[in-house]
Formats: structure tokens, sequence, C-alpha cells
């Protein structure tokens, strides 16, 4: 019987995270070099990844991490991307799927979601089928050649709260603003990265390929204090989360610590979704 410890290493391993410069990316690459694996930053904006990467090594002094670019609305860019990770690291263990289009409510994107339902651009539409659908498609359909090789490997696809409920339009309005909305498309893409989970979970069954979703409730990037009121009240803590807090339940879904559980959602959202 392994020690609980044992089950929680990382050590000689090879994972790849696409959006791996993102708020939550950026985290969990951390997170999983601290943990023994070697790490494959991947991201469209290339510069940032190997930011991301060169931070990781400076903290591990040690190689552990290379910055990758990659558009994965592109598959030709995709197969780039994995053999790229191969080369570096000789194996691939781990896939996690954090590239998305994300309608963000911070300071930064003040006033940028305003298209209502009956008016929302079919392009938009179809610009987040592919990053955040067809993207994520492409990307399990790449890392799991390498995984058959190896008889083993876990794909964590990060979802949303919003593929479980529907947004609540009234965490987004401001008295005297123009009125915002969440768009469409998160809801039913993020629903459709479950879909796609369970799918690929029972398709490799009888294998070691695992694949599970991560669902993260919203997280804290300086909100401005109405935003953070509003969220904070629909949740059962009464908080936004902090950026490492969904770093634990990814780790425990790259790692063997659930080599019992494929097919199945892991949602971290502080209540939201018990109400």
């Amino acid at each position: 019987m392994t020690d609980i410890h044992t089950k929680f290493d990382l050590t000689g391993r090879a994972a790849l995270v696409t959006g791996g410069a993102g708020l939550l990316g950026k985290e969990f690459c951390r997170t999983l070099v601290e943990a023994g694996a070697q790490v494959a930053v991947a991201d469209i904006n290339g510069e940032a990844a190997g930011c991301v990467a060169d931070s990781l090594n400076a903290a591990a002094s040690k190689q552990a991490a290379t910055g990758v670019q990659v558009d994965v609305t592109d598959p030709e860019s995709v197969r780039r991307m994995f053999a790229s990770a191969v080369k570096a690291f000789g194996r691939l263990d781990v896939l996690v799927n954090s590239a998305a289009l994300d309608p963000k409510f911070d300071p930064e994107h003040s006033g940028a979601h305003t298209n209502s339902f009956e008016a929302y651009p079919l392009e938009s539409w179809n610009q987040a089928l592919n990053v955040n659908l067809t993207g994520m498609f492409l990307c399990c359909q790449a890392a799991v050649r390498p995984m058959l090789d190896q008889g083993k490997g876990a794909i964590v696809n990060i979802c949303s709260t919003y593929g479980l409920v529907g947004p609540d339009q009234r965490i987004y309005q401001r008295d005297g603003k123009q009125v915002q909305y969440k768009p469409v498309y998160y809801s039913v893409t993020k629903a459709g990265v479950l879909g796609l989970t369970r799918y690929l979970a029972t398709y490799y069954a009888g294998t070691e390929i695992r694949a599970n979703a991560l669902t993260p409730g919203g997280v804290y990037n300086h909100h401005d204090e109405v935003f953070l009121k509003a969220y904070s009240a629909r949740t059962v803590i009464g908080r936004m989360a902090h950026g490492d807090e969904m770093n634990g339940a990814l780790l425990f879904l790259a790692s063997d610590a659930s080599s019992y559980m494929t097919g199945s959602n892991l949602v971290v959202d502080g209540g939201w979704t018990a109400w």
C-alpha cells in the first residue's frame, strides 16, 4: 500500500498546461512543479509562457519548466506543442486544459460585455466555440497518443460553475451604468467541457487513461467592491476564491491520489452551487 504523500508525488512525470500564463494556469503550473513534475507552460502568448517557465525554474533552482506558444484552435500548432513537450521531457503524463475565452468582469474589462442574448454576434459565438471546445478537443486528441504508448495518463479539463448552473446576471449590473451580461457562450462551452470529459473517460474504459473536470468558482482578481460584495453574497463561504485555492484539487486530479476517479467533476466553488 502506497502512503498518501507518495500518491501526490509527481516526480519523474511530465505535464502540459494550456492557458499556462493565465490567472489559474500559472498557479497550476507552479503546483505541478512543486509536486515534482516537469511542466510545459503553453499559452497563446508565447512570451508570457516563457516568463512563467523562467520564474518556475528560478524558484525550483533547476530546469523544471519550458514555455511553449500555441494556438489551440490550430491543429498544426497543437501538434507542434505536444511534439515539443514530448521531445523536451520524453513523455507526457498529465494534460491540464485551462486555455479558454473567459469573459472577465475585473476593472481591466469593465463595460466589455454589453451584448444581450438577442443581439449576440455569431462571430463571437463561433470564436468561443473554437477556443473553449474545439481547442480542448484537439489538445485531448493529441495528448492521448503518448499516453496510450505509455499505458497511463491523466487529463484535467477546467470547467466552471456556469457549466452547471445559469449565470446570475444580477451580479454584473451597476446602477446608472449600461447593462452587462455574462455571455451565452460561456455557459454553453463550459457545459460542453463536462460532456467531453465524460466521453473521454468512458471511451478509454479499461485503460489507465483518466479524464476528470475541475470546476472552479469565481477567483478574486482586483474586482471592484460592488462586484465583490454581490458575488460573495451568493456563496456559502461568503467570499471569492483566492488564486491558490484550486491548486489542491488540481494536484489531486493530476496525481495517483485520484487513481479510482474518472469521468467526474470536482467542484470548488465556495458553495455557490449548493444553495
